[in-house]
C-alpha cells in the first residue's frame, strides 16, 4: 500500500515521463508545420523544462522539510532554487537564439542573406540575455542592483584604461558588422598592409583570413579602422589592359590592324559592350610601335577571365599576322661609318680583309 501522504510525491516522480511524452507529441505536430520558429523553441526548451520540473519538485520537498524541521540549510536551498530557475530560463533563450542563428545561416547559402549580420545579431542578443540573467541572479541573491550598476561604471572605467586595445578591437569588429566593408567569404586586400585572402571568420577581437597560399592570417579588428581595404569580390567586371608592340617596318599597317582589333572586341560575346572599349596607338617606343587594348569582361570569375584574356591576345596575334606584320621585340641597329684610316685601323686590329659596315 502507498501511504496517504506519498501520493503527491509519487505523482511528481511521473512528471519527467509525462514531460517526454508531451514533447514527443509536440515534436510530431511541429514537424508538420512550415514555420521553423516553433521547431527552434521546442528544441531549445526540451532539456531545460525537464530539469525545471525536477528543480520544482525537489524545491517543494525541501520547503516541506524546512517547514517541519526549521533547518536553515533547506532555506538556503530555496534561494539556490531561484538561481537555478534563472539559469534555466537563460538556457532556453540562448539555445533558442543558437537554433535560429543556425537556421538562418543555412538559409543564407540559398538566399544570399548577410551571414555576417546574422552572426553579429545572434551574439548581441546572447550577450544581452546573459547580462540580464546575471543582474537578475545577483538581485535574487540579495545584492543591490543600483550598487552593482554604480560599481560596474567605475570598474568599466578602470577596465577601459587597462584593456584599451581589446576595446579597440571590439569596436573595430562592431564597425565591420555595421559598415559591412566585407563579409565572410569575400576576397579582400589592403594596399597599406600585406593583407590579401578570403575572409573566413569575423570575431569580436580578430578576423581570420585565409591567404591564397593557404596560410591563415589573423588580423586584429582595430587594424581595419586605420587602413584602406579593397573588396574585389564586389567588382562588377574584370579589366583587360594590355600593350602590344608592332615593328617600325609595319607602320603603314598599324591603322588597319587597330581597326580589326577594335571590331573584334566590339563583337566579342564575353566583352561588356556597355563599358569602355579602347584600342589605340599610344607611343613610339625604342624598338616598337606600342598599341593598347582596354576593355572589361562580363564575368568576374578569375579562371574565366584568364581564359577570355588568353583568347583575346591570341586573336590579336592572328590579326597582326593576317596583315603580314609581326610583334616587335627589342632590337638595336648600329651603323659604323668612319674614315678610310679608321677603317684600316679596325681591319688591322680585327684581322679581317675588309669592313664596310656593321649591323647588330
Amino acid at each position: 500500500m502507498v501511504a496517504p501522504g506519498s501520493d503527491s510525491s509519487l505523482s511528481d516522480s511521473f512528471y519527467p515521463i509525462s514531460c517526454w511524452q508531451v514533447f514527443g507529441k509536440l515534436t510530431t505536430k511541429v514537424k508538420a508545420t512550415q514555420n521553423f520558429w516553433d521547431n527552434a523553441l521546442l528544441a531549445a526548451s526540451q532539456k531545460p523544462v525537464y530539469l525545471f520540473i525536477w528543480v520544482v519538485g525537489l524545491s517543494w520537498t525541501a520547503e516541506e522539510i524546512w517547514e517541519g524541521t526549521g533547518n536553515t540549510l533547506f532555506q538556503r536551498l530555496l534561494s539556490f532554487r531561484d538561481l537555478l530557475v534563472i539559469v534555466l530560463f537563460c538556457w532556453v533563450f540562448v539555445s533558442f537564439i543558437n537554433a535560429l542563428e543556425h537556421r538562418y545561416l543555412q538559409v543564407e547559402r540559398k538566399k544570399k542573406l548577410d551571414q555576417t549580420s546574422v552572426i553579429a545579431l545572434g551574439r548581441l542578443i546572447r550577450v544581452a540575455v546573459i547580462i540580464t540573467g546575471v543582474l537578475v541572479a545577483m538581485q535574487t541573491l540579495g545584492y543591490s542592483l543600483s550598487g552593482i550598476l554604480a560599481f560596474g561604471g567605475l570598474g568599466g572605467l578602470a577596465v577601459g584604461f587597462a584593456a584599451k586595445d581589446m576595446l579597440a578591437n571590439f569596436f573595430g569588429g562592431w564597425m565591420i558588422y555595421v559598415d559591412k566593408p566585407f563579409r565572410v567569404g569575400d576576397w579582400i586586400s589592403s594596399p597599406d598592409k600585406k593583407i590579401e585572402g578570403t575572409v573566413e571568420y569575423i570575431g569580436w577581437r580578430q578576423t581570420r583570413i585565409m591567404t591564397f597560399a593557404k596560410h591563415p592570417l589573423y588580423v586584429p579588428n582595430s587594424t581595419f579602422m586605420n587602413i584602406s581595404v579593397e573588396n574585389p569580390s564586389r567588382m562588377q567586371n574584370r579589366r583587360i589592359k594590355q600593350v602590344f608592340g608592332l615593328r617600325y617596318r609595319d607602320s603603314d599597317k598599324v591603322h588597319l590592324i587597330l581597326e580589326d582589333v577594335r571590331s573584334y572586341l566590339r563583337h566579342h560575346d564575353a566583352i561588356d559592350q556597355d563599358k569602355t572599349i579602347i584600342v589605340n596607338f599610344i607611343r613610339f617606343a625604342a624598338s616598337s610601335l606600342d598599341c593598347q587594348i582596354y576593355c572589361f569582361t562580363k564575368t568576374t570569375d578569375w579562371a574565366e577571365y584568364l581564359q577570355i584574356q588568353e583568347n583575346v591576345l591570341l586573336e590579336i596575334i592572328s590579326i597582326i599576322h593576317s596583315h603580314g606584320a609581326d610583334i616587335a621585340f627589342p632590337t638595336r641597329t648600329l651603323d659604323v661609318s668612319n674614315s678610310d684610316q679608321g677603317v684600316s685601323d679596325i681591319q688591322q686590329r680585327a684581322g679581317s680583309p675588309s669592313l664596310e659596315a656593321v649591323k647588330i
